[in-house]
């Protein structure tokens, strides 16, 4: 019974995630109160007619790059237009077995090889042109729509002051009905050969110094397991994936993992060395992911608390030192799950450790040890200090 209503009650919550149409981008079109966001999509498009399209929860085999301009009119952006300008080759590529290698067709080759050449020239343009260095990378959860993530995505970049070029990744979430969620996770597998298409492209961006990953909830899977294969692949080569991936910071907020599933899978593979630093936001009291819990039966990573980690566990996240795991609980509600991007406070602290890198027990980000790497996020906050690492 307890997990029938956990069905019944996700089947609520997506009920609302239709797509809608998004007027199409004038080539050279501008705003002033808009904000240019660029986004990769492997969902599948309809063209509704001359003007709109309709990104769906559809899957895609061919990723898509383009640009969006998000109104920034306060603090609650809204998609206007979009714009395609990269279409990838579908995916897998075409190849074949030569004399026991593996060989890619060549047209197909050369097809995805001017594919990511033309996204990386147009966001080092963007970098140049902006005078900024660092991109902000974000990965929505389940039931998001392609304009939720986009405007998400805007807010959160407003947050730390549009010190970055922002980017989103959206894959094909928002799908509706009982068994909506599950869906919406076996999309996110779909997903993970091009996430992992896409830091690739992103790492070798002309003039880019560093990346910052935010995920969301589900979308926390999404980047964990493609971050896991891709370290796992760089150290196989020989090389260090921090260098080569150009990972700052990975913030996870409300992560929708299974707890002894990422403590297999990430800290036994010494996932948190290959990145600046991981942030994990937290709140025990999840809804959300109470109702995640229950149909899957383990804890989730965004539900945690020091209390649930064993000796071994506790050993290492203290010698670890760039995890760090803040409850939120204390600003948002016991029952917030989509706290990061609608919390002041929260995305005060977000924003602090994406510009200014400053630690936790630094006075700008309000917090208060708790046990270990955790730590509580308090209501009052002080004035804000952003931008003091901008211009480097």
């Amino acid at each position: 019974m307890r997990r029938f209503l956990a069905i019944l009650a996700l089947a609520v919550l997506s009920a609302c995630s239709s797509a809608r149409n998004v007027p199409l981008l004038e080539p050279d079109a501008a705003g002033g109160d808009a904000a240019a966001v660029h986004f990769v999509s492997d969902r599948e498009v309809e063209t509704t007619d001359a003007a709109t399209q309709r990104f769906t929860a559809r899957r895609d085999p061919a990723m898509r790059y383009g640009v969006a301009l998000v109104e920034m009119r306060g603090d609650r952006p809204r998609l206007r237009a979009v714009r395609e300008r990269v279409r990838f080759p579908s995916t897998p590529l075409p190849f074949a077995i030569k004399a026991g290698q593996i060989v890619t067709e060549p047209a197909a080759a050369r097809a995805q090889a001017e594919s990511e050449a033309a996204m990386r020239t147009a966001l080092a343009r963007a970098l140049r042109e902006t005078g900024r260095r660092d991109i902000l990378l974000y990965v929505h959860g389940f039931n998001s729509r392609f304009d939720d993530t986009m405007e998400t995505l805007a807010r959160v970049w407003q947050a730390t002051q549009e010190t970055t070029v922002p980017v989103a990744f959206s894959w094909p979430a928002g799908n509706t009905g009982a068994f909506a969620y599950f869906k919406d996770r076996e999309s996110g597998e779909f997903a993970i050969f091009h996430l992992k298409q896409t830091l690739r492209i992103l790492a070798g961006v002309p003039g880019l110094r560093r990346i910052h990953v935010v995920a969301h909830s589900r979308g926390s899977e999404v980047v964990t397991t493609a971050l896991r294969e891709m370290v796992i692949a760089e150290r196989a080569a020989g090389r260090d994936p921090r260098r080569a991936l150009k990972i700052e910071n990975l913030i996870l907020a409300a992560p929708d993992l299974d707890f002894s599933i990422a403590r297999q899978r990430l800290i036994a593979e010494r996932f948190g060395p290959a990145f600046g630093r991981i942030t994990v936001y937290i709140n025990p009291g999840d809804g959300a992911l109470g109702l995640a819990q229950m149909l899957l039966a383990g804890v989730r990573f965004g539900r945690i608390s020091y209390g649930e980690l064993g000796p071994a566990e506790r050993e290492i996240f203290t010698s670890v030192r760039n995890v760090h795991f803040i409850n939120v609980s204390s600003v948002t509600g016991q029952s917030s799950h989509n706290y990061f991007r609608s919390n002041p406070d929260v995305l005060h602290d977000m924003a602090e450790v994406i510009v200014s890198g400053a630690a936790p027990d630094d006075p700008a980000r309000n917090l208060t040890p708790d046990e270990g790497n955790f730590w509580r996020l308090e209501q009052e906050r002080p004035e804000p200090r952003l931008g003091t690492e901008a211009g480097r």
